[in-house]
């Protein structure tokens, strides 16, 4: 009689072993470990220079690892086809980059174009994803981005990073340039795809609580070292120096939603 079925243990969607990276003789991630799984959100927080950018730039291999190795899917970057490893790595930026002289329907879907996706497959992936994000296609699809406010370009630069269905979506700083109200109208989108899409998040931000909010894991990055990388109760509760600057500069601790 065969003994019990075990299944292999599925490797995390990004992983970072060991990872040390420079510019010149500049240290700017030293040392660093981390795991993330399949519908986790991480929240990297720290100073400006902390390496939060850096670390972003590895994943999607805009950079290689001076030491150390960074993986996603389970494979060395180094050994991706560096074309393809970005179509799986959706990527938010601060300032948007949408092509002015594109339509919304035709900046979303720019990468299944690439992949050879044909017209009506295209357009049916762009009325789904404004529709996610809240921008009804009938009324947004034919518009050029000089049409649209900036937290409406902020939509459409989120369901373009999710047209191919990457495993993970990282956004750098991707509310930093928006007006309080729309910052927060967007913070609680980015919260509701991650739950209703289980949609692996690694997320670059300044704000502390803001990354309290968007991860289920904080990670605080201070001169290229991973100081801590936990719940975000947990990170609130640290007494580390390097933690606590950041933190007391928040005068009320986030509510959980």
């Amino acid at each position: 009689m065969s003994g019990p079925v075990t299944l292999a243990a599925v490797p995390p969607v990004v992983e970072l072993r060991g990872v040390t990276c420079a510019y010149g003789s500049q240290v700017v991630l030293d040392n660093v470990s981390l795991a993330m799984t399949r519908g986790e959100s991480l929240a990297l927080v720290g100073r400006s220079g902390a390496g939060k950018s850096t670390l972003l730039k590895l994943v999607n291999g805009l950079l290689m690892p001076d030491a150390g190795t960074v993986c996603v899917e389970g494979r060395d970057t180094r050994a991706w086809d560096l074309i393809q490893l970005r179509r799986r790595v959706g990527y938010v930026l601060q300032h948007i980059g949408l092509f002015p002289h594109m339509t919304v329907e035709e900046n979303v879907t720019i990468v299944p174009r690439l992949e050879g996706w044909d017209a009506d497959r295209r357009r049916r992936r762009s009325a789904e994803l404004l529709q996610l994000v809240g921008l009804p296609p009938g009324e947004f699809a034919a518009r050029w981005p000089t049409q649209l406010s900036g937290g409406q370009q902020q939509r459409v630069g989120v369901a373009r990073a999710l047209a191919v269905s990457p495993p993970v979506l990282v956004l750098d700083e991707p509310f930093g340039a928006l007006d309080a109200i729309t910052r927060a109208e967007l913070q609680q989108l980015l919260r509701r795809l991650q739950r209703e899409l289980a949609q692996t998040l690694l997320v670059v931000t300044h704000d502390i609580a803001e990354a309290s909010m968007l991860g289920t894991r904080v990670g605080v990055l201070d001169q290229g070292a991973l100081v801590v990388c936990d719940a975000p109760a947990a990170v609130w509760r640290s007494r580390d120096p390097r933690v606590r600057t950041l933190l007391d500069a928040v005068p009320v601790a986030p509510t959980a939603g």
